[in-house]
């Protein structure tokens, strides 16, 4: 019984999937275009399908009809990117033709599909030479968000039509009109033993800004970059060493007594073992090389020389390095606490060695914090 009072609900959801294949669902919503895509598939499998050629023949012409509509009234129109739309429904009505002519069962329904080449050509030409003179006039306003609007109106020019006049070149000038351009100084670091290091840490920055892609239409320079091109900037970014300490030494150390029974410290004569208590004094030494720095980040403007942005940037890095010695029997030491008292004290690392290290945790929040300002542009 059970099995029979399901059969209902499956040739239910048979025809919602015959609908669904033959485009009937997307006819009744209105989506003539996905209508006859659907009747178009379902026809290639099945040639013979009345659902699908009677949804083929009623939303080809419903979909011709309404894209002629809207031609015939964006052509009325007085709006300037109107040639766009009558592009968009000149190319609708031609891949229908083409989905049906790949049909051979699609033109017994359809047998001669209307196509508009020379039309689409034609509306695809004028809305070429809309965006162009836009894009023109756009560029000739001289800021950068008006040469940012040039770009995109530029780009669908190319798109459209490839080797439009001199699109290249007007795509290449309203880049370059459109893009922040930024120099980055060299660090500043009050004290010469220190510039060497520094200088990596310069070198870390500017490999990163080398190869920025964030945002395209922000672009770093080195200062002698930008000199060499003769470069105006936009903006400029100051970095400064303000504080830094390298090399403060802390040891500390910890006294233990131990004690472990239950121990074997001999035998008798008979020899049998003889257990007791074992005690050791255990010296443990913790050395600590603490070295940190602050750097401070100025954006300024280059015509007003105005601070636009700034923040201090804080970075640590801690050398650590124990080893430990004991008097009394080593027996009362466990595995761990003897290894340690194999360890002789380590040379620490170079101070321009620490240096570098302490300037990497503030090289992530450098990153961090000029992606997220330059995301804005």
């Amino acid at each position: 019984m059970k099995f029979y009072s399901r059969i209902p609900y499956f040739i239910y959801l048979l025809l919602v999937l015959a609908g669904c294949t033959t485009g009937k669902n997307a006819l009744q919503k209105g989506n003539y275009e996905a209508a006859v895509s659907k009747a178009v598939d379902r026809l290639k499998s099945s040639p013979r399908n009345n659902e699908a050629s009677g949804v083929l023949s009623k939303a080809y012409d419903l979909s011709l009809k309404n894209s002629l509509r809207i031609i015939d009234e964006a052509k009325m129109s007085t709006n300037v990117l109107r040639w766009e739309t009558i592009m968009e429904q000149y190319g609708k009505i031609n891949r229908m033709a083409d989905e049906i002519n790949g049909c051979p069962s699609c033109l017994e329904v359809v047998p001669a599909p209307q196509k508009f080449v020379r039309e689409y050509e034609d509306a695809r030409l004028r809305s070429a030479e809309v965006r162009y003179a836009l894009g023109q006039n756009l560029l000739s306003e001289n800021t950068r968000e008006s040469a940012k609007r040039a770009l995109q109106n530029f780009e669908m020019v190319k798109q459209w039509v490839p080797g439009y006049k001199d699109i290249n070149n007007k795509i290449e000038d309203a880049y370059w009109a459109s893009v922040l351009k930024v120099v980055l100084r060299p660090v500043i670091v009050n004290s010469n033993y220190y510039k060497l290091s520094s200088d990596y840490f310069q070198q870390q920055i500017e490999n990163y800004t080398a190869n920025y892609r964030n945002n395209k239409y922000v672009a770093f320079y080195t200062e002698k970059e930008a000199n060499a091109k003769r470069l105006v900037p936009d903006q400029v970014i100051n970095l400064r060493f303000d504080d830094f300490i390298v090399g403060q030494t802390y040891v500390k150390e910890k006294v233990e007594k131990l004690k472990k029974d239950s121990v074997e410290i001999g035998r008798t004569r008979d020899n049998k073992p003889v257990y007791g208590t074992v005690t050791a004094e255990l010296s443990v030494f913790e050395k600590s090389i603490s070295s940190s720095g602050l750097l401070g980040v100025a954006i300024t403007d280059w015509q007003t020389n105005k601070v636009v942005t700034q923040k201090k940037l804080p970075g640590t890095f801690v050398w650590t390095d124990s080893w430990a010695n004991y008097k009394g029997d080593e027996r009362a030491l466990d595995r761990n606490q003897l290894a340690l008292t194999k360890r002789r004290e380590t040379v620490p690392p170079p101070p321009l060695t620490l240096f570098v290290e302490f300037t990497k945790p503030i090289y992530s929040q450098f990153v961090d914090y000029l992606n997220s300002y330059y995301s804005r542009f």
